[in-house]
């Protein structure tokens, strides 16, 4: 028998498969409990290398929750004793038929896929370290599903969670997205070209009991005909690897020949008011905005765009990171494959990157864009990249002389940042960071803006900021657009009602 995962959810197992998968809920097998089980902050910091401490130091005591993270999470073995602890005798043949569990002639029992948490669900794949020896493959297959990853979960975290009539998923692997969207959409449409991957998908809404899922074998758009969609998520594979042997990772040479096709078919696909969102890392060459990039896919479509830099890596860094070998002179020709490609595409950089995509108002003038940077979200961050959106229209559409007649009123608390120069009294411009915030975008602001913050004890007409503000070096222009640039930020909100 393979030892691959089978993903097979007959109707008459699901509800065993239920009762099975809410046990180890009720263990405490989620983020938290798993992340405090193993003694880590959180589980980005989960590392392959540290397997074997893990279980010589953190899960030595043996008890349920660690037999769960052992045998589901770190890809470990359980003995008869162990399982029955963990399972009962239906409940391990249900995981059995459904191609999740193996139980070899001994009664040892090893995990045929893994299963992450995200939040309240749980969410089966491939093994997320396919080169531990007992998968039962040496190499990684073609038609591997992408596990449960930080690039999964940075989308996750930054994904819109408003209401929505339908959203599609692209490259939808084991289908974290669509599941998570169909919560808080009528109906979701998850399309992946890997066969294997939409039958992982299919079963973990079958078990999540998502009904209003449907998924599709297809490359792409292709698989959503001439619909429009509300919200659109992708993950795509799009590391620009010389080699280009992995189809849940690799995006080409240069890593884009998935996400341009992607980022091309957004004007077709994406309804008015809807928003599209993908997670993927892009090489960056000095003196050229990544934006260029995305305005050339798109083809002239008026879509604003927003992008929020996760992570940066350096390109020979990056090379030596992706680089294997069996011995030392394999692994330094590996590096040197690597790291020739990304000199040949010109990158400097890789960075990680989650782009979200919006129609443009026509009343607004030109198509906007706005690139931040923050460290990578730990909580949902949807609402926030919604309210960028939103600032930036309050910031174009707003009347100057309606603003004067308003109010203003810090947006929370602010984090201020001075620097200044050693030695002589020249003042750099100040960062401000608003606090409490998912995503801490560390924003330069200018003297002016700086003294708007400052007056704002409490609300505060705009019409009598003007009168405190005004110097020969702020007249009313000035202070207008540090106004506007401190709404489109979100610095600052304004209210016809202090």
């Amino acid at each position: 028998m393979s030892e691959r995962a089978g993903f097979f959810a007959d109707d008459t197992d699901v509800p065993e498969l239920r009762a099975a998968i809410s046990k180890l809920a009720a263990l405490g097998y989620s983020e938290t409990g798993i992340s405090k089980c193993l003694g880590l902050q959180d589980l980005a910091g989960l590392q392959w290398r540290l397997v074997s401490i893990y279980r010589s130091e953190r899960l030595a005591g043996r008890e349920r929750l660690a037999l769960a993270v052992d045998l589901f999470l770190l890809q470990g073995a359980l003995p008869p004793d162990e399982l029955g602890r963990l399972f009962d005798t239906s409940e391990a043949q249900v995981l059995v038929r459904a191609g999740l569990l193996a139980i070899d002639q001994s009664g040892v029992a090893r995990a045929r896929a893994s299963l992450f948490p995200f939040g309240d669900n749980l969410i089966f794949s491939d093994h997320a370290w396919p080169h531990l020896p007992h998968p039962g493959y040496v190499s990684v297959p073609p038609d591997q599903v992408m596990w449960i990853g930080l690039d999964s979960r940075h989308l996750a975290y930054c994904t819109s969670r408003r209401p929505f009539r339908n959203a599609l998923d692209l490259c939808t692997g084991s289908g974290i997205h669509a599941l998570l969207a169909s919560a808080h959409t009528q109906r979701v449409l998850a399309v992946d070209i890997n066969p294997r991957a939409a039958c992982c998908t299919r079963f973990n809404a079958a078990v999540s009991g998502a009904a209003n899922l449907e998924v599709v074998v297809a490359d792409l758009f292709q698989g959503a005909g001439c619909e429009r969609f509300d919200l659109i998520t992708a993950n795509p594979p799009f590391v620009p690897s010389p080699l280009d042997t992995l189809g849940f990772r690799d995006g080409g040479r240069s890593g884009e020949d998935i996400l341009k096709r992607i980022v091309a078919g957004l004007p077709q696909h994406l309804a008015p008011g809807g928003i599209a969102q993908i997670i993927t890392e892009l090489g960056e060459r000095d003196d050229e905005p990544l934006v260029l990039r995305l305005r050339q896919w798109l083809g002239g479509a008026a879509m604003d765009i927003h992008i929020l830099r996760v992570g940066e890596h350096e390109a020979m860094k990056y090379a030596t990171r992706h680089a294997k070998g069996d011995n030392f002179e394999a692994f330094l020709a590996s590096v040197h494959e690597w790291a020739s490609n990304l000199l040949a595409q010109g990158y400097r950089r890789v960075v990680s990157l989650v782009i979200s995509f919006r129609w443009s108002e026509a009343a607004s003038g030109p198509p906007w864009d706005l690139a931040e940077q923050t460290p990578p979200p730990h909580r949902a961050a949807g609402a926030e990249i919604d309210a960028i959106f939103e600032a930036e229209r309050v910031a174009r559409h707003a009347d100057w002389q309606t603003l004067k007649d308003s109010w203003l009123s810090r947006a929370g608390p602010i984090a201020l940042l001075d620097a200044r120069v050693l030695g002589g009294n020249i003042r750099a411009r100040a960062k401000a960071t608003l606090m409490g915030q998912a995503l801490t975008i560390e924003h330069h602001i200018d003297p002016v803006e700086r003294e708007i913050l400052d007056r704002m004890d409490g609300p505060i007409r705009i019409s009598g900021l003007i009168e405190i503000c005004r110097d020969p070096d702020a007249d009313e222009p000035i202070i207008e657009a540090a106004i506007r640039s401190l709404l489109r930020r979100r610095l600052i909100f304004y209210s016809h009602r202090g």
